[in-house]
């Protein structure tokens, strides 16, 4: 582009273009003094969005374009050939706030513009209508505020709904091992009171020795026990049962189930009864029983309190609180800790996770994303109603990294779709959403880490597809 500085234009000239028709002649002769008349050769940028607004552009005469990026396209929203047209810094009159350009302007043919000084041009525009930017910068604030403070409660509003969930699931597993760990306490005395009475002088040395190797047998046998249909075990828990009253040993069906839950059968038993004199078998089968239980409860346990540290970690992957908040992640972690976090959201869901196990990791803001994941996920089970199937799918794509959220719903209809990541703009319910989940996703994907968001739907539903770029 080419500028000829000129100390004025001719206010006739100014008031042809209808921007400026109805100044009058000190304001034309201002605008005269400070602007440059700019040419631009056919396929040139005027300005670039995004880059620092530092003019307001007019036309003069030519033809210019009006470009905007979406999801890493050009798009062309207007061109025009009227004298007039403007561009640029067109929210100059905000006060006190750094603007960038929100498009691009792009001469289709040779084109003369007008550029006026984005600051001089700002202050003349408060000092000439006053009450009208009063008016405008006011609105146009109060939406920015208003998007922040309720982009601010549903991110609250998530964490809370979240935190409801984990403890729902902490509640679970931590009351199982207070269940547990009271049940294995009265075994474990029972335990100790039968291996008494075995001690009290009935049995010798050599046997209590025999008891205890068939004690370990069966403890070790509890981890490999077979898993048995609920005929099978009926049937399994009748015949240890018989055995047992056979035998007169009290509490035969209670213990029956016991010990079918550990593998064992009638003809385990009788190993017992050929080790132990008359008289002590009862004792021997719940001293057995118990050491059988015991180990059960303590599996139970152990499973309990690893599920707890499992919740703990994908909460602390979600909040990615101890860690720092750009670097380089797993999307596939970050991705398992969110579908973990919403394990009770998904309940009635099929989940199918498609991880690539080769995708390197991405450099990023990982608590964000992972509220991206939340957003996506809690979309896709409200489009199917709480029921049907979730794919999460990750995979590469030259340079880039594709996470891939799809659901078996119906769809977005083709009306909608054009408006779905605009501010405030949701098909749910009053009262059940704000509308800034996608606004707030593709913030953060496009804006925060040049990445993209593209969104497939049909009738056998919809996918989301998130692409970040690898390096």
């Amino acid at each position: 582009m080419t500028t000829v500085e000129r100390p004025e234009l001719d206010p006739a000239r100014l008031r042809e273009l209808f921007l400026f028709e109805s100044l009058d002649d000190a304001q034309l002769a201002w605008i005269g003094e400070h602007a440059d008349v700019v040419d631009a050769p056919a396929g040139e940028d005027v300005c670039r969005e995004g880059e620092p607004a530092r003019c307001f552009w007019v036309l003069c005469r030519g033809e210019i374009a009006l470009i905007r990026l979406s999801r890493g396209d050009e798009v062309e929203i207007s061109r025009s050939t009227t004298p007039g047209t403007y561009g640029g810094s067109t929210e100059a009159f905000v006060p006190g706030v750094e603007q960038t350009y929100k498009h691009t302007l792009r001469a289709c043919s040779d084109t003369t513009l007008l550029a006026l000084p984005a600051a001089d041009w700002s202050e003349k525009l408060r000092e000439w209508f006053p009450l009208p930017m009063h008016l405008v910068a006011g609105l146009f604030i109060g939406m920015q505020r208003s998007s922040t403070a309720i982009g601010e409660r549903e991110r609250l509003l998530a964490l809370g709904s979240l935190s409801a969930g984990l403890t729902h699931e902490l509640n679970n597993p931590a009351a199982a091992a207070i269940r547990a760990t009271e049940s294995l306490r009265d075994r474990v005395a029972g335990m100790r009171h039968k291996l008494a009475m075995l001690a009290s002088g009935k049995l010798d040395g050599a046997v209590v020795a025999q008891l205890v190797d068939l004690q370990e047998e069966a403890v070790l046998g509890v981890a490999t026990a077979p898993e048995l249909t609920a005929m099978q075990t009926s049937d399994a828990e009748d015949e240890i049962g018989d055995w047992l009253a056979d035998r007169e040993v009290d509490g035969a069906w209670d213990l029956a189930a016991v010990l079918v839950a550990g593998g064992l059968d009638a003809e385990w038993l009788s190993k017992i009864e050929r080790t132990v004199p008359d008289g002590t078998l009862g004792a021997a089968v719940r001293w057995i029983a118990y050491a059988v239980e015991t180990e059960t409860l303590m599996g139970e346990i152990t499973d309990a309190t690893a599920r707890i540290g499992t919740l703990v970690n994908a909460a602390r992957q979600y909040s990615q609180l101890d860690r720092a908040p750009y670097q380089a992640s797993d999307l596939r972690v970050l991705l398992k800790s969110t579908l973990t976090m919403l394990s009770r959201k998904l309940e009635g869901v099929e989940l199918v996770k498609d991880f690539d196990p080769d995708l390197p990791q991405v450099p990023c803001y990982p608590a964000e994303l992972n509220q991206v994941w939340t957003n996506m996920v809690d979309n896709a089970v409200s489009a199917m109603g709480g029921s049907g199937t979730l794919t999460v799918r990750t995979r590469r794509e030259n340079q880039t990294a594709v996470v891939e959220i799809s659901d078996t719903g119906p769809g977005i209809p083709d009306e909608v779709r054009p408006r779905i990541f605009e501010p405030f703009f949701t098909t749910k319910d009053v009262g059940e959403g704000t509308g800034l989940g996608l606004d707030i996703s593709w913030r953060i994907v496009v804006t925060k880490h040049h990445g993209d968001i593209r969104v497939h739907s049909s009738s056998a539903g919809t996918t989301f597809e998130i692409r970040l770029p690898l390096g």
